[in-house]
C-alpha cells in the first residue's frame, strides 16, 4: 500500500479551512457578570452549569427572570410528589416574592403540602426502600403509613386530621347550597385557624399557606384522583353530602382558567405573551393548563390573545411514542400552544434537586 501525502499546497488550503472557526464569547462570563449581585447559589450555578442539562437549567432560570423583568407572570405546575418531597421550602418563597401568579397542580400536591403542614414529625423516611420485601410494604400498611417513595405518610395524623377540618367545610356549604373549588375549601380550612395547633413546620416553608395569604389562584384538574377527592365521594355515596357538585368541577376550572388567561395575557415590548409556563413534571397537571390557549383560539376565536410567552419543563420522562410528559417542547407549536420563536427549555433531571436550584437563581439567593 503507497501512502500519498497532500502537496504542500493542498495541507495549507486544509489548514486555512480548519483554522476558519472564530473564537466564541465565554458564556461563563455573561452568567458570572449576571449572578455578581446574586447569592451564593447563584455564583456557583454560573461558574459550574456550563453544559447539558446543567446549562439548560441556567438558561431557563435566566429566560423565566427575564420574562419577569419585561412585565410578565408566571404560571408553574406541579405534577408527582412535589409537597410530600417538600418543594415548599423553595416554593413558598417564590409565591411570596412574586414570582410566581397562578398554580396548576394535581389533587395531591394540593393536599400533601397540609398534610406534611400538620404531621410532619410523624413521617417515616424509607431510605432502602428499593429493598422492601412485599411483606415489608404489608408492614407499612398495617402500621397505617403509606409510602412514596422514600417517604412515609401518617393515615391518621395527616389524612384524618385533614379530612375532618375539611368535610366540616364540605357538608356545611352543601346545607347552604354553596359551590366552592378545591383550592377553596383548602384555603378556607387554614384561614379558620382550626390547624394551627397541629403545624409541625415552619409555616414558612408550606407553600399552600404562602398561596393563601396572597390569594393565589390555584387549578386542580383531576381533583378526584386524590385522597380527599376519595374522600369527598365516600361522603356522596352515602348521602352526607346532597349534590356531587358541592365542589365545583374540572370543566368549571377551564372555564375559570379561560377567562383569567384572557384578562391577564398582554403582548410584551419583547413580542411574546405576558404570561409564561413552568412545568414540574408532566401528566394532567401540565396538559390540562396548557391547552388554554389552543381553546381559546381555535374554539372561541379569541385569536388576539398571545400564545404562552415562555415555556420550561423539569421532567425524567423520556422521548416516547405517544407520551406527552416527555415530549420535546416543539411539538407543542402544532397544537397551538407554542409559536416557533417562544423561549423554551426542557431539562431532562429531577425536579426535586432543579426546581430549587432554578428558583433560588431567581430569589437572588
Amino acid at each position: 500500500m503507497t501512502l500519498v501525502w497532500p502537496k504542500p499546497r493542498q495541507g495549507a488550503l486544509l489548514k486555512d479551512k480548519i483554522m476558519k472557526a472564530k473564537a466564541q464569547p465565554k458564556p461563563e462570563a455573561a452568567n458570572a457578570k449576571l449572578a455578581r449581585k446574586k447569592g451564593p447559589v447563584s455564583r456557583f450555578i454560573a461558574h459550574n452549569y456550563r453544559h447539558f442539562n446543567a446549562a439548560s437549567l441556567l438558561d431557563s432560570a435566566k429566560a423565566y427572570e427575564a420574562h419577569l423583568q419585561a412585565g410578565g407572570k408566571m404560571l408553574v405546575t406541579l405534577a408527582g410528589a412535589m409537597s410530600t418531597a417538600e418543594l415548599g421550602i423553595s416554593l413558598a418563597e417564590m409565591i411570596r416574592r412574586d414570582k410566581i401568579h397562578a398554580i396548576v397542580c394535581t389533587g395531591a400536591n394540593l393536599e400533601e403540602d397540609i398534610f406534611n403542614l400538620v404531621a410532619h414529625d410523624y413521617y417515616e423516611r424509607v431510605p432502602h426502600y428499593r429493598s422492601l420485601t412485599a411483606e415489608d410494604e404489608q408492614a407499612l400498611l398495617d402500621r397505617h403509613m403509606n409510602r412514596v417513595t422514600d417517604t412515609c405518610i401518617p393515615e391518621g395524623e395527616a389524612m384524618r386530621r385533614i379530612e375532618a377540618a375539611v368535610a366540616e367545610e364540605w357538608v356545611a356549604a352543601d346545607r347552604a347550597g354553596e359551590r366552592y373549588f378545591p383550592h377553596e375549601f383548602m384555603y378556607k380550612i387554614l384561614r379558620s385557624g382550626k390547624l394551627k395547633k397541629y403545624y409541625q413546620i415552619d409555616p414558612k416553608h408550606s407553600w399552600m399557606l404562602a398561596a393563601c395569604e396572597k390569594n393565589l389562584p390555584i387549578i386542580v384538574p383531576g381533583w378526584e384522583d386524590a385522597t380527599l377527592g376519595n374522600m369527598y365521594a365516600g361522603r356522596v355515596i352515602t348521602g352526607e353530602i346532597k349534590n356531587v357538585h358541592t365542589v365545583r368541577t374540572g370543566i368549571e376550572y377551564m372555564a375559570w382558567l379561560a377567562g383569567w388567561y384572557t384578562k391577564n395575557a398582554k403582548t410584551l415590548r419583547t413580542g411574546e405573551g405576558s404570561i409564561g409556563f413552568f412545568q414540574i413534571g408532566g401528566g394532567i397537571a401540565g396538559d390540562f393548563p396548557i391547552c388554554v390557549v389552543p381553546m381559546l383560539h381555535q374554539d372561541l376565536g379569541r385569536t388576539s390573545v398571545p400564545l404562552w410567552g415562555y415555556f420550561s419543563q423539569i421532567s425524567d420522562s423520556t422521548t416516547s411514542y405517544g407520551s406527552y410528559s416527555g415530549a420535546v417542547p416543539n411539538e407543542k407549536i402544532t397544537w397551538g400552544k407554542l409559536g416557533a420563536k417562544t423561549p423554551k427549555f426542557i431539562i431532562e433531571s429531577d425536579a426535586t434537586i432543579v426546581a430549587p436550584l432554578i428558583f433560588a437563581w431567581i430569589l437572588g439567593q
